[in-house]
């Protein structure tokens, strides 16, 4: 896997990530506390967790054991 689309791969995963994060803790913020705000420090945790989890682990199955 060459740098670029690893790179390309960690944006991607960052950025679907925090907007799942940011949708999923202001909805239940605002079903269960009746208050429409975001934990931004949860979302972004998630987010760099997944960022750098889901593209290693692509480039891991892609290459042969």
């Amino acid at each position: 896997m060459n740098v670029k689309r690893l790179i390309l791969d960690v944006l991607t995963v960052f950025s679907l990530s925090l907007v799942a994060s940011i949708g999923v803790t202001f909805l239940w913020n605002l079903i269960v506390h009746r208050t429409g705000t975001v934990d931004w420090e949860t979302s972004f945790r998630f987010a760099i967790l997944f960022a750098i989890i889901v593209p290693w682990m692509e480039a891991r199955r892609g290459r042969p054991a």
